[in-house]
């Protein structure tokens, strides 16, 4: 059961990762305009994503909180 626990570590610390490049590439592409070259498209892939769950209704809001819930549950491990 010590392997889940390893592997769940992992993959909350990827997570955390992405969503620091994803914070980074946005305040760039705010900062220096579109045309950062590691972070070219964060904004209109972000944009396009929340677009997506607006047009779906009530699926895009279950997916929203779903989304929401997943990165707010205590993230602590016994």
């Amino acid at each position: 059961m010590d392997s889940f626990k390893v592997v769940k570590g992992w993959v909350r610390e990827f997570v955390d990762i992405a969503l620091l490049f994803v914070a980074v590439g946005v305040m760039a592409q705010i900062v220096f305009g579109k045309n950062v070259p590691f972070f070219a498209g964060v904004t209109s892939n972000l944009m396009d994503f929340i677009t997506q769950l607006g047009s779906n209704g009530i699926t895009g809001l279950i997916a929203l909180f779903v989304i929401v819930w997943v990165f707010t549950k205590d993230r602590t491990t016994h």
